[in-house]
């Protein structure tokens, strides 16, 4: 029973958590430059303009005199989930799961006799979260996430020396869905944002061949979830037996001695299913200023090749909000049945159960969060006098999110509880372990010159998964993933500049039953979060990315 307590908080926190590492991972670069983006972000050696301040600030020594840089990206997400059930399906003798079965009341049965082919739960809507209002924003079905850009750079006459600083999104994702939407149970509305709001950089040339270049990047952190919670494992099952076949005799008959002996279990008005609504999780967490730095080299010693490293420093965050749970009147039923019980009110003082569950819990989160540290080099060589190509080879420190500790304003009962099964609890705080991984992954990016005035690029960036098997869950919709990227850049004069990209990312991911324990796992130990527990899991993301860049030279 104290697992029941403990779940809607566990669950909205590793929803979060986890939905952080996912986004990190999926949007990086993705909303940074339009050009870099065409390239598969191979431009490491070939920085692009003023937004070398992120991708090497050592190129900004390719800007003369004034230049300042707008665009805007607009980026859709088309996210697909899908359930389906496989042989043998059940919890604990049950498999009447309304999501996934078609039987309705007229049908007596635990046992499904008409499973549905196939459930959807796609993605509806993007969702933003907005820091004045503190809260998250939908935009509506079939709108696009939206991202203005600018910067400014200068390198003063006869100066060695560029200045510049820019605005940027390193990552901003969101989505959400209606009521009644079968991807609920892990996300109505998630949002994730990273906006670095002002980069004072400054690149040096030490010579003709070599650049060298650094900055500081000052960003804005937020994360947003809402969720549902349902939790079909082993023990709510048990408890649902308990109560539709141990206590049916005794619904309208109990007295002392049943209260007694069956520990008031059977007093409570509704049962526990382990198919039913267990609450609903509202959470956001934030910093206002994240610092970070960037450093990095360009070495060209001749006009058909140059090679580029940057190091994007971790960010560390000590990110604060607020939680608000609203509770289903099963839980509530429960504990309301022990302490209606003298043997219930004891067993619950020896376990330390809360006396009761409020219809509505709230009150103050806070966790550390590490931006990853990322590391990429790259060359770019002309083949030919009207036809480059960019290679680049990246990094990203995703092992430092091995474990996500989170800290509670107040103890909690049910963590009191839970210490005594885990490591990672105590009274107020929890630590979730998460395993990820630091791969490596490469892009490469090609620019033909057709005209003095006209170029055409076109990239490829296939993206390895760090999140390890066993943890892959729809909140998280990518595993493995490949972004295509092309575009047209039109110089109007000698200080105009106008480019226009479109990107192109693709992952589609298979989680077969009881593989990953944060999403379908069963078994009585899966106490953290697994809504779809039994089922086969599928997702497919698209995300098209369309922008324009204007710049120009003063």
């Amino acid at each position: 029973m104290y697992k029941i307590r403990l779940r809607p908080l566990v669950s909205a926190i590793v929803l979060t958590g986890c939905s952080s590492a996912a986004f990190a991972q999926l949007g990086t670069n993705l909303s940074v430059d339009l050009r870099s983006l065409s390239m598969g972000n191979a431009v490491t050696a070939d920085p692009p303009g003023v937004n070398a301040v992120h991708f090497n600030p050592a190129g900004l020594t390719k800007i003369e005199g004034l230049q300042t840089e707008q665009q805007i990206i607009v980026a859709n997400f088309d996210i697909q989930r899908e359930f389906s059930v496989p042989p043998g399906y059940n919890v604990f003798g049950y498999s009447d799961d309304p999501m996934v079965c078609n039987d309705g009341p007229e049908v007596a049965s635990d046992i499904c006799t008409d499973f549905k082919d196939k459930v959807h739960g796609d993605v509806e809507y993007p969702s933003l979260y907005i820091p004045i209002l503190k809260k998250m924003v939908d935009l509506g079905e079939g709108m696009p996430l939206v991202a203005p850009t600018m910067g400014i750079a200068y390198n003063p006459p006869g100066s060695k020396a560029t200045y510049a600083t820019a605005v940027y999104a390193p990552l901003v994702a969101g989505f959400g869905a209606e009521n009644g939407n079968a991807g609920n149970y892990m996300g109505q509305q998630v949002a994730l944002e990273r906006i670095t709001y002002l980069s004072p950089s400054m690149g040096y040339q030490v010579n003709d061949q070599l650049s060298i270049g650094g900055g500081i990047g000052m960003s804005y952190q937020a994360m947003g979830l809402k969720t549902d919670l349902r939790f079909p494992n082993e023990l709510i099952g048990m408890l649902r037996m308990i109560d539709e076949v141990v206590c049916t005799p005794f619904k309208e008959n109990s007295d002392i001695i049943t209260d007694i002996l069956l520990l008031g279990m059977c007093n409570a008005e509704e049962g526990m299913n382990p198919f039913g609504k267990f609450g609903q999780m509202q959470l956001a967490v934030e910093q206002s200023l994240s610092p970070s730095f960037n450093l990095g080299v360009l070495w060209e010693p001749t006009d058909d090749f140059s090679f580029g490293m940057v190091y994007q420093s971790a960010a560390k965050m000590r990110l604060k909000g607020k939680y608000h749970i609203d509770n289903a009147k099963a839980p509530q039923e429960l504990i309301n049945g022990l302490m209606s019980s003298p043997t219930g009110q004891i067993l619950a003082a020896i376990l330390g159960f809360p006396n009761y569950i409020p219809s509505s819990e709230s009150g103050l989160v806070s966790m550390d969060f590490e931006y990853p540290a990322h590391f990429q080099a790259g060359i770019k060589y002309k083949v030919m006098p009207d036809l480059q190509v960019n290679f680049d080879v990246g990094w990203t420190d995703y092992s430092a999110w091995d474990k996500f500790t989170f800290e509670f304003d107040r103890q909690i009962s049910a963590l009191k509880v839970a210490k005594l099964l885990s490591e990672n609890v105590s009274d107020s705080s929890l630590s979730l372990p998460l395993g990820f991984t630091s791969p490596w992954n490469f892009g490469i990016g090609v620019e033909y010159s057709a005209t003095d005035r006209l170029k055409l690029r076109a990239g490829y960036e296939p993206r390895s998964s760090a999140i390890p098997d066993g943890k892959r869950n729809t909140m998280i919709p990518i595993n493995n993933a490949q972004l295509f990227g092309m575009g047209v850049g039109y110089r109007f004069d000698a200080d105009t500049d106008l480019d226009l990209s479109i990107g192109f990312l693709r992952s589609k991911d298979n989680i077969p039953a009881n593989t990953s324990s944060l999403a379908n796992q069963t078994g009585v130990n899966n106490l953290l979060l697994n809504p779809y527990a039994g089922l086969n899991v599928k997702t497919n993301t698209k995300i098209t990315i369309l922008g324009l860049n204007y710049r120009t030279r003063w």
